[in-house]
């Protein structure tokens, strides 16, 4: 990781502010355990700056308001405190404005994006002084997320590969067929994450493994190349029927929506649902058939890939 200028003082950094955006991800893609994320356009935004009283100041408006703290204990907060930390150098006086649309505790990513969102804010304001290239990103995110799948694809855009290291995490980022066509239906429940990770068994059949490993790699291939192979390539044993029970509705719709063709999984710990549909047609078919069948109410969210990952959209320095 880059180090720090040697004495960097609060004076250093008056008057700059910067603007975030950050997409929603959505992790394993059914045989991907662990290990694939996609990214989606769908975004939170948040403003930072740094002002000359001490402490912090946090405004939060759309998802979580009202809910989320508003103060140090704040995920952002730590984020970009975790940052400067990094780096050695003291957290100035801040205030934040947080624009959120990713649901919270849905299997969106939403606390991947609080983290991406603070270290990139960080990263902004401290153009100039430090410089953080992507590995040290990456570094930054996964310390605080504890596993990359989720934030690459904040950070990076697109499809991604994460994988540890004795040197640390790492990623390949890969770009999406233009047919594959994401959509989320989300419940109006949550699901702790820690919940559906606390449900997986320590060991799995060996035949299950190597049909997930089959799997993924055809997921690979499907996403990047072949999206009509997308339904056989999101099949998967190693953790979704574990987390059935805890979430059976998002299971029932699954079987159903696979039953009639469409690539339905698990988004990241769920409880929401994603489908990978082959082309934009298919969604309005697949919205149908949840919207008839659904015993809860479900939100659906027609979305495209992103490419970009976490932008600093403006900063002033």
């Amino acid at each position: 990781m880059t180090t720090a200028l040697p004495v960097v003082g609060r004076n250093a950094l008056a008057g700059r502010s910067v603007v975030v955006k950050v997409p929603a991800t959505t992790a394993n893609l059914g045989p991907g355990f662990d290990t694939l994320g996609l990214a989606l356009a769908h975004y939170d935004h948040l403003q930072v700056e740094v002002t000359d009283e001490s402490g912090v100041f946090v405004e939060v408006h759309g998802v979580g308001a009202g809910e989320v703290p508003t103060d140090e204990t704040n995920l952002v907060v730590r984020a970009i405190a975790h940052t400067f930390a990094a780096y050695g150098i003291p957290l100035p006086g801040l205030k934040l404005v947080a624009e959120n649309v990713i649901p919270h505790g849905r299997g969106m990513g939403s606390s991947g994006a609080a983290i991406v969102s603070g270290i990139m804010a960080a990263k902004g304001l401290l153009e100039g002084i430090v410089e953080i290239d992507s590995d040290a990103l990456l570094v930054l995110a996964t310390e605080m997320e504890g596993h990359p799948d989720n934030v690459a694809p904040a950070l990076f855009g697109g499809l991604t590969i994460a994988w540890m290291t004795p040197e640390g995490p790492k990623h390949k980022k890969l770009m999406v067929h233009r047919g594959v066509s994401p959509m989320v239906f989300v419940p109006v429940h949550a699901m702790s994450t820690a919940l559906a990770r606390s449900l997986q068994p320590e060991s799995v059949p060996h035949e299950d493994a190597v049909f997930n490993l089959s799997r993924s790699a055809l997921l690979i291939a499907a996403l990047i190349q072949s999206p009509e192979l997308l339904l056989a390539a999101t099949e998967d044993k190693l953790h979704q029927s574990y987390r059935a029970a805890a979430m059976p509705e998002t299971n029932r719709l699954i079987t159903l929506l696979r039953e009639h063709g469409f690539a339905a999984v698990v988004s990241g710990a769920g409880p929401s649902i994603l489908v990978l549909a082959s082309d934009p047609g298919q969604r309005l078919v697949a919205a149908d058939l949840v919207n008839q069948t659904s015993e809860t109410p479900w939100q659906t969210l027609m979305l495209a890939v992103d490419f970009k990952g976490a932008t600093v959209i403006r900063t002033d320095a």
